[in-house]
């Protein structure tokens, strides 16, 4: 039996539409009832969660599951699957109406590689996601794009912009700003300071199979379903500026 097939890059796109769907609805609703702030934030929270832990365990049963909202079991560490997601990446964002730039992570990892994955955008109505993967981006010829938090650029950034004769670009959540890289709105998306798996798995899987350069800061590669999900930093590019931005930040 193989260990992923084309069924699993559908279903990754499938649950981050409909989670998406599901809390693009939510939001209406309960803003429209003058529920907002961290009470909207933590109905998001637990509605997406709910939603594709009960799903995958229809569809995928025998599949080990890791979620930000979910208590983490061992025995996924022995598992040759291992369903890694976000059920709401960027929780302020998507409590803060009408802001777009929050996120749905479905990834699937196999041996510590995020093999298939989707990234939904629900208040913007896209996934992105490897069933069908997005184009590489169209060469940019103005300043290197360099997307950043808003409250928190790293030092990192601020060095490869500088390097590279960019400029800063804020966004909300790590999905949103992976996905701009993706969309050919950034160039680089480089982070350092602390995610877990969650923040990034279905974003690397994404970016990878839009033909961009994935990595840890330093170069090194990023390695999924360990023990600590705790992931200190990424690197989302295009692959004619990995090389620059890898030594901008030190990894060189």
């Amino acid at each position: 039996m193989p260990v992923i097939g084309t069924d699993d890059h559908v279903t990754a796109a499938r649950l981050a539409t409909e989670a998406g769907e599901r809390l693009v609805d939510l939001r209406a609703r309960l803003s429209g009832e003058g529920v907002g702030g961290k009470a909207l934030g933590a109905e998001g929270d637990r509605t997406a969660h709910e939603l594709l832990m009960r799903r995958l365990a229809e569809l995928r049963p025998h599949d080990a599951v890791l979620s930000e909202e979910g208590v983490s079991d061992s025995a996924r560490l022995a598992a040759e699957r291992v369903w890694i997601v976000d059920p709401l990446d960027g929780t302020r964002e998507f409590s803060e109406v009408p802001r777009t730039d929050w996120a749905v992570h479905v990834a699937l990892v196999v041996d510590g590689d995020p093999v298939a994955g989707a990234v939904a955008l629900p208040a913007r109505g896209l996934t992105l996601a490897t069933d069908a993967p997005p184009n590489p981006p169209r060469e940019w010829t103005g300043p290197v794009r360099v997307v950043v938090s808003r409250s928190r650029p790293p030092a990192e950034a601020t060095l490869i912009a500088e390097a590279l004769g960019g400029e800063l670009v804020t966004l909300g959540s790590a999905g949103a700003k992976a996905m701009a890289v993706v969309l050919g709105e950034a160039d680089v998306y480089a982070h350092s300071g602390g995610q877990h798996e969650w923040d990034s798995a279905a974003p690397v899987a994404v970016a990878r199979a839009a033909g961009l350069h994935t990595s840890r800061l330093d170069g090194t590669p990023l390695v999924y379903n360990r023990p600590d999900p705790y992931l200190p930093d990424l690197l989302i590019c295009r692959f004619d500026l990995a090389e620059r931005v890898i030594t901008a930040a030190g990894g060189g």
